[in-house]
């Protein structure tokens, strides 16, 4: 066992020996002049930089990824009235008229719509208004297509404001028919029916020959202010063809698939004509004397014309029915193929007709004479 006092000696010279190898010369004890002062200085050591692998990884990842496309920018969309106007489309034009083939007669037409129509026994037509616009691009000269021209007045248009009208009472119409087909001569019997409500109308007129056939014609639409509006009309022979009207849509079209025309108020058919022609002069009698004009815009079963009908003189007809006054309007060829029409208005029948003639361009012709009346 070591002595306590050896520990203590040999622990001071451990001691001595560390601060030796740590700091070097220890300064000498009882010396006046001072050691050289050793000293310790100490210096932060700024620990290193991350590696830079984050940062390259993520450039890497960086340039892995798809390259953006800079987002397109969508053509700004034209405001309603910076956008081009579509082509207005061109009004279908009137179809020429197209040579129809001669016929032991040419009459009216108009299909029935209905066989039971109640008919008042009279009616008067209301005040004359202009017709609501078309919705339509179809330009119309105001008021009705039909003109008026005066006595003298030329080759002057005429006048197309409405003419009052005046319908006839509903009625049954017989004729004994004398006429000429293909150098034939024949005799026959015909029959117009003329039916409205006061709201629709119905025609029909029929011709009917031994050995040659029959030959029917009808009409059917709306009554208006302006007079007979047709919606339908008829033609049949051996087949039928008709025409339809859409006055909405300013246009006609057929059945025969002629080229659609262009049609405004007032335009009438074959058969409506003649008495929308008595339903004016009803009205008003003394607007049309001896040589004024009528111009009335008229559609056959495959085409539309304008008619041009002239009043004549009152004549006093011999009839198998009897005496009868009647008002003559004629209707003069204006080409080659074209048809002479011929009519007779009696004040007595409400302006229908008395007689009528039809003359073909080839020389046949019809002519109807009143035999009877009677209701329809």
């Amino acid at each position: 066992m070591i002595p306590r006092r050896s520990l203590l000696s040999l622990t001071a010279l451990v001691l001595v020996l560390h601060a030796v190898l740590l700091g070097g010369a220890l300064p000498h004890w009882g010396s006046s002049q001072a050691a050289p002062v050793v000293r310790f200085t100490t210096r932060t050591i700024a620990a290193p930089a991350p590696a830079a692998a984050p940062a390259a990884a993520e450039a890497v990842a960086q340039l892995a990824k798809p390259p953006v496309r800079a987002a397109r920018k969508k053509p700004r969309q034209p405001r309603p009235t910076e956008a081009a106007q579509p082509e207005s489309r061109a009004t279908p034009p009137t179809a020429p008229i197209e040579p129809e083939e001669p016929t032991q007669a040419e009459t009216l037409e108009a299909p029935i719509a209905s066989e039971d129509i109640a008919a008042p026994t009279t009616v008067a037509s209301a005040p004359v208004t202009d017709p609501p616009p078309a919705e339509t691009a179809i330009a119309t000269a105001p008021g009705s297509a039909i003109a008026i021209a005066p006595p003298g007045a030329g080759d002057a248009p005429g006048s197309t404001q409405p003419a009052p009208v005046r319908l006839p009472t509903p009625t049954r119409l017989e004729f004994d028919v004398d006429g000429q087909a293909k150098g034939f001569h024949y005799s026959a019997r015909a029959e117009l029916v003329w039916q409205h409500d006061g709201q629709q109308y119905q025609a029909r007129q029929e011709i009917s020959v031994l050995f040659l056939g029959s030959r029917a014609q009808t009409s059917v639409g709306e009554l208006t202010p302006l007079g007979l509006q047709p919606r339908r009309f008829g033609d049949r022979s051996r087949s039928e063809k008709a025409a339809h009207f859409d006055f909405s849509k300013g246009l006609v079209t057929f059945s025969a698939n002629t080229p659609s025309a262009a049609i405004a108020p007032g335009t009438q058919d074959r058969l409506s004509v003649f008495v929308q022609l008595g339903a004016m002069l009803a009205a008003a009698p003394e607007r049309y004397p001896p040589g004024t004009q009528i111009s009335v815009p008229t559609v056959s079963s495959r085409a539309a014309d304008t008619w041009v009908f002239t009043v004549g003189e009152t004549e006093q007809l011999d009839l198998p029915i009897g005496p009868m006054r009647a008002v003559p309007l004629q209707r003069l060829p204006r080409r080659d193929y074209d048809q002479k029409a011929q009519l007779w208005l009696a004040p007595e029948l409400g302006y229908l007709p008395a007689r009528i003639r039809i003359t073909q361009a080839n020389g046949d012709y019809a002519e109807l004479n009143l035999r009877t009346q009677a209701a329809p």
